[in-house]
């Protein structure tokens, strides 16, 4: 394996581990009261699959790619709820991890435009390298 690969997918495989673990604990409450810890929650769910998203746009440059691969273990990570005693999958999860693919995915279209005004232009990575 590559110096390369390491740089670049093992960032996703550690994050996608660090999901599937939270996930597969029976109760993340804060102590800070159900309608805070209600908010942080979704928070915590609209930002690791932020997170996800942008190491995927990092590795491949296709964002449409990216977008589909973070839905798909979004979907996965609900299922896997459904097995761990405590926890419940749900679609409007999906959804809220759905915003933070969706805000990244502006995020980098934004810095993109930017980069172009400013003649600052990064070449996206190939899927292949």
């Amino acid at each position: 394996m590559s110096l390369n690969f390491f740089k670049t997918w093992l960032p996703i495989i550690l994050w996608m581990g660090v999901i599937f673990y939270l996930s597969h604990q029976p109760d993340l409450k804060s102590g800070l009261g159900d309608w805070l810890d209600f908010i942080l929650r979704k928070i915590a769910h609209i930002t690791e699959y932020a997170i996800l998203c942008f190491l995927l746009i990092r590795a491949t440059g296709n964002k449409k790619w990216s977008f589909l691969t973070a839905f798909i273990y979004a979907c996965s990570d609900e299922y896997h709820q459904l097995f761990v005693y405590g926890r419940h999958g749900s679609p409007a999860d999906i959804a809220i991890d759905s915003i933070g693919m969706i805000l990244v995915i502006l995020f980098c279209e934004k810095i993109s435009k930017i980069l172009k005004k400013l003649k600052i232009y990064v070449q996206p990575k190939k899927a292949s390298q």
